[in-house]
């Protein structure tokens, strides 16, 4: 469990200056772990709630996010996918929107390069069959705070 965690604002909280970058964060962090009150208030839609992917320049996790009009198709086409690639271990669910879903990955520790490369394969193999319409996490061109992920609502079966 993470000791910290972020908790989205109406304004911009912090300006991060990455990679000859700005960056303009709205998500404010809190330097405490997640409680079991804060989770529920975030399945409450009361907060939006977000998680750090790396620790120690570590990931447990990769994760697919996509908005769109073709969010079921994104669903099937991910789990053809992984068929094929041999993944097993993921799971899906609606992020906050019904056009939503968030894929977690679960992977042995990676390092940020390597969650890059791994999921470069995997955004690679999905433009073939799907216009580009998610995004990639954790990612080596994001600033440390911008490689979080908001916690999932539901899981899609």
């Amino acid at each position: 469990m993470a000791d910290h965690y972020y908790i989205k604002r109406n304004t911009i909280v912090e300006k991060i200056h990455f990679d000859n970058r700005t960056f303009y964060a709205k998500f404010k962090r809190i330097e405490e772990p997640l409680t079991p009150l804060l989770l529920t208030q975030h399945l409450r839609r009361q907060y939006t709630i977000a998680v750090p992917l790396l620790k120690n320049g570590l990931t447990n996790y990769l994760v697919l996010e996509y908005r769109g009009e073709e969010h079921q198709r994104f669903y099937y086409l991910v789990k053809q996918l992984f068929r094929t690639l041999d993944i097993a271990e993921y799971h899906i669910y609606q992020g906050k929107h019904e056009e939503t879903v968030q894929v977690f990955i679960e992977v042995k520790p990676l390092t940020l390069d390597e969650a890059d490369a791994a999921l470069q394969k995997i955004s690679d193999a999905l433009k073939e069959k799907l216009g580009k319409k998610w995004k990639t996490l954790p990612s080596a061109s994001l600033p440390e705070d911008y490689n979080i992920v908001t916690l999932p609502y539901a899981e899609i079966q």
